[in-house]
């Protein structure tokens, strides 16, 4: 885009910001236990990475998705705070943005509840000026909602927004609202077609500093 200035940065949460990666799995796991009695491959769980969870619970099991859901929360909110990692690089890049004066949003499929719990234990909650999750709209990435009500609140145009993510449901959120996006090189549910292909991101970084250079 020529001439852009960028002034907003929306960044997604799980497997982007935070390293959710392992509680997720092993959630879906404990559940899978539960109600089938053993487990399924982890590729079936990262594949699904970036939906809101009630989708995926109906579609992976046959039970009501609520009744899966709670067995789930039953063991990832015990499990949370001691799975969770930072990524390496992002609390850095969150000060810079700010301190350089970008507004800064979450968007994200998860929850107020652990969204919330993990920006506060990585001392991130105050670098950001609106915080979207699940509990705000029942349209999800890849649809545009979220990021339309985040620009909404944030006074941002989608030309001058870049939205940073590690799934397609990001990308294609991105795309439908008309704003530029970022894939992270540590995404893991992605594929190199996705990388390639006709949806493929604006930009794809390996290192969280890369996005200062995307977004100057």
């Amino acid at each position: 885009m020529e001439n852009r200035k960028i002034t907003t940065v929306l960044f997604d949460f799980d497997g982007t910001l935070i390293d959710t990666n392992e509680v997720i799995i092993q959630s879906f796991q404990y559940t899978f236990k539960k109600v089938l009695g053993k487990e399924k491959p982890i590729d079936e769980i990262i594949a699904n990475f970036g939906e809101p969870l009630a989708v995926t619970m109906e579609r992976m099991l046959d039970i009501p998705p609520e009744e899966a859901i709670a067995i789930y929360r039953e063991y990832h909110y015990d499990k949370f705070d001691d799975l969770i990692k930072v990524f390496p690089g992002m609390p850095e890049l969150i000060h810079e943005l700010k301190e350089q004066g970008y507004k800064l949003a979450i968007v994200t499929s998860r929850l107020k509840h652990t969204t919330m719990k993990g920006l506060e234990k990585y001392g991130l909650a105050e670098y950001f000026d609106y915080v979207l999750t699940a509990d705000d709209t029942d349209r999800h990435k890849p649809d545009p909602t979220p990021i339309y009500m985040a620009l909404e609140n944030l006074g941002s145009k989608p030309e001058e927004t870049i939205m940073v993510g590690d799934s397609m449901f990001d990308i294609l959120c991105a795309q439908n609202a008309g704003v530029e996006s970022i894939l992270v090189g540590w995404a893991i549910a992605v594929t190199e077609e996705d990388k390639t292909g006709p949806n493929r991101p604006t930009y794809i970084v390996e290192k969280a500093r890369d996005i200062l250079d995307i977004v100057k």
